[in-house]
Order: C-alpha cells, then structure tokens, then sequence
C-alpha cells in the first residue's frame, strides 16, 4: 500500500517546551485515520502539524504529492474541516463552496457552478445552494465544509473534530457520509474527534495520544484496541468514553 502520510520521530509543543515527542505513524492511501486521546493530549496539534499551520520542533512530516507540509504557497493538495465548519456568514453555501475554485483555478463561471452543485450533491445538499450559513443547521454546516474541502478534489482529506457539537442522529448520518467518501471516491481521511461512536464507525486505524506519556500509547484499529488491549491505560480511555457517550445520550 501507498502511504499518504509518512511521520517520523515528530515532537511537537510550544513555547519551547515539548508536549509529544518520537510520534511515528504512517496513513495509508485510501484508510480513515483517527487521532484520538484525552483533553489536552495534543490532538488537534498534531493536526495543525500535519496541515502546515505549525512548525515542528523535531521530526519530519512527509504528504504524498507535497512533501513537508507548509512549504507550498500554491494550490492546496488537501482539503480541511475545521472543527466551526469555517463556513463565512455573509455568503451563500454555493458561494462558499465555490471560494476555492476561484482563487485556485482558472475555470469559467459556468463550470464553477457545476462543479459546486455536483460537491453538495455529494455532500447532500443538493437544492441549499443559496441559502446563508444561518439559515442551516449545524449538521448541514459541517456538510457544508466538506464540500469546500472536496472543491478541488483533493487526495487527503482532514477533519476536526467532524461530530462536536452535534447530536447523535445527526452525527451518525456525518459518519455515512465519511464511509461514503472512502468508499466512492477512495479518499484518504485524517480525523480528530473525541466522539466514541464515530470512531469506531468510520475509523479503520488510529493512534492514541496521552497527556502524561507525552507521546502515542497504542495504535492500531480502534475496535480491536477496544477489545483486546492488555494496557489499562487504553482500556481506560475507550471505557470513559462510553460511559461519556451513555450519560449525553441519557441527558
């Protein structure tokens, strides 16, 4: 298999001091990846490592078709979700999916259109193109988001925390649209999420950060860590989490 992602002995923090140190892992061409931990284990750090928006301490970071991330000025080889959906307020959804195709190519108005209604047609929001972030649920924002982030077909795509904020139902159908990307396009997918239920529904492998180790703790499919990891500390994450998940459902 081709790797998408190459990750080699990558410490990150800030202010000089290190937060996670000798993370090594691969993401393979095709796979949904989850990096999962606790608050404050660096999850969504080593997202904006991976992206470009910051700059390693140590270690390397090598995309398929880019090299390091954030050396390139010019069109974007990924796609991302932020976790507010990063959708802008005062234009419509066709406006906003329609933002990347007019800064990075030269396609003429009427393709752009096209290739606009064809992104939310994927997406499920077919018939929403003019209507403002406003006037959609947040479900229908973070779909939203994607079809930016699917604008100019990229191979990899990144989301951050896909399901906050959103309630189950709704979040189960963001997890069918994930499969779904996997399944039909053959995206390759990096995700940061806290939500149990959608990891081990979309995720076919993940790495598990933790706080006080300052590094990975397991990695590898989640249902299997699950079920079958001998250290507590991994048993005990996968376990808050479902009871976290029992109680919000119960609320």
């Amino acid at each position: 298999m081709t790797a998408m992602i190459r990750v080699e002995k990558l410490t990150v923090g800030w202010d000089g001091r290190a937060l996670l140190t000798d993370l090594n892992f691969e993401v393979q061409a095709g796979e949904t990846f989850a990096v999962l931990g606790g608050s404050g284990s660096g999850k969504s750090t080593v997202l904006r490592h991976l992206i470009g928006l910051e700059v390693p301490m140590a270690g390397s970071i090598h995309l398929q078709g880019v090299g390091s991330p954030g050396k390139s000025m010019g069109r974007p080889a990924f796609g991302v979700l932020f976790q507010s959906g990063a959708l802008f307020g005062s234009m419509t959804l066709a406006d906003n999916v329609a933002l990347p195709l007019k800064k990075w190519t030269s396609l003429d108005a009427k393709t752009i259109r096209a290739l606009v209604q064809a992104k939310l047609r994927i997406v499920g929001l077919e018939g929403y193109e003019n209507h403002l972030p406003a006037e959609i649920s947040g479900g229908m924002k973070k779909r939203g988001g994607i079809a930016r982030a699917l604008a100019l077909e990229p191979s990899l795509l990144f989301l951050d925390e896909p399901s906050a904020g959103l309630d189950p139902v709704t979040s189960a159908g963001l997890d069918d649209l994930i499969l779904a990307l996997s399944r039909t396009l053959g995206m390759t997918t990096v995700l940061v999420s806290h939500e149990l239920p959608s990891i081990l529904a979309v995720a076919d492998r993940c790495i598990l950060l933790d706080k006080q180790a300052g590094g990975a703790i397991a990695e590898g499919n989640p249902r299997k860590l699950r079920d079958e990891s001998s250290d507590p500390r991994v048993q005990a994450f996968f376990h808050r989490r479902a009871e976290a998940t029992r109680e919000q459902e119960m609320a």
